[in-house]
């Protein structure tokens, strides 16, 4: 952590809503007139598009259950080392994850990475927006994969940090958010998104739910443990079987959970008053409707970035 430059970080699983949460915090920067340096946390995957699909057959082939949740994906080192460098100096390196929406601007095929470069020079805080935003790794066999014909290699790695722990990125950030559905709504919104969207069968959706399940009980959810707040998402309909749902739960049929790890801060009373519909199921747990989540946002982490900035 670091007063003269502090790191936001929101966390959560694809499709938790954690882009919403980014679009909500850059409304909050610009209000308060602070340069915020942005980083995808697809941008810290350990392979491109095409290779990590070469990776995942290839591991599927061996027996082996990767994803792009667990370290033999993802560059958790190399993301601990820029919260880090930007905790003690405001710099750090950074690359950008080329999407169909960017591909143009950035000039290079969608799926591939742009070259490693340092953040811009002169901003307020860095706001950090995706899988592993508070990822803790103490060690690890890591599975090298290789799109050649020795698909392969057995890797023995202990990840290391400058405690001697392992990866802890956690420790690094002076406001972490998890953003987070209970888990029926987020196999739910996987299921509808992959076979609407990008042709995969329920079948084959099914598949990846599953192969996943380690890495996403072991990398994703000890996060939420150490989360300063949490926002989960809870549908009001049934959704017992994620498997055969039409529909995925809209906003008003939803209510959002946000739980508080450090309950003396907040002014509860002042909130309730501020968000129409919320009420106060434990002495740290606030339960608003789901249509009020950007509001809720304002209101609660306007005032911290504020204290964030101001220190």
């Amino acid at each position: 952590m670091s007063k003269a430059h502090p790191i936001v970080a929101v966390t959560g699983s694809a499709g938790a809503g954690t882009t919403t949460i980014r679009h909500a915090f850059s409304d909050i920067f610009h209000r308060q007139g602070i340069s915020a340096a942005f980083v995808e946390g697809e941008s810290f995957q350990r392979y491109d598009r095409e290779t990590m699909a070469q990776v995942i057959a290839q591991a599927q082939v061996a027996g082996l259950a990767l994803s792009h949740f667990g370290p033999d994906t993802n560059l958790f080192e190399q993301l601990e080392t820029l919260f880090a460098e930007y905790g003690r100096n405001g710099s750090g390196r950074i690359r950008q994850s080329v999407t169909e929406e960017n591909c143009r601007e950035l000039g290079q095929e969608p799926g591939t990475f742009t070259p490693w470069e340092l953040l811009p020079p002169g901003t307020d805080l860095l706001f950090y927006e995706g899988l592993h935003g508070g990822v803790m790794a103490r060690a690890w066999t890591r599975r090298q994969m290789s799109p050649s014909h020795n698909p392969i290699v057995i890797e023995r790695r202990s990840t290391r940090s400058d405690s001697g722990n392992g990866v802890d990125v956690a420790r690094h950030v002076d406001l972490l958010l998890g953003v987070v559905p209970v888990v029926n709504l987020e196999w739910i919104q996987k299921i509808h998104r992959d076979t609407r969207t990008r042709g995969y069968s329920a079948e084959a959706v099914t598949d990846t739910i599953l192969r996943r399940m380690r890495d996403y009980v072991n990398f994703i959810v000890p996060q939420f443990s150490v989360t300063d707040i949490n926002f989960q998402r809870v549908p009001v309909v049934d959704t017992s079987n994620p498997f055969i749902s039409r529909d995925v739960p809209t906003d008003n049929e939803s209510v959002v959970v946000i739980r508080f790890r450090e309950p003396y801060r907040f002014n509860f009373p002042e909130l309730l008053r501020k968000i129409h519909g919320s009420f106060m199921s434990r002495p740290n747990t606030l339960v608003i409707p789901g249509s009020y989540i950007g509001h809720a946002l304002e209101v609660i982490c306007a005032p911290l970035i504020y204290q964030l900035c101001e220190k």
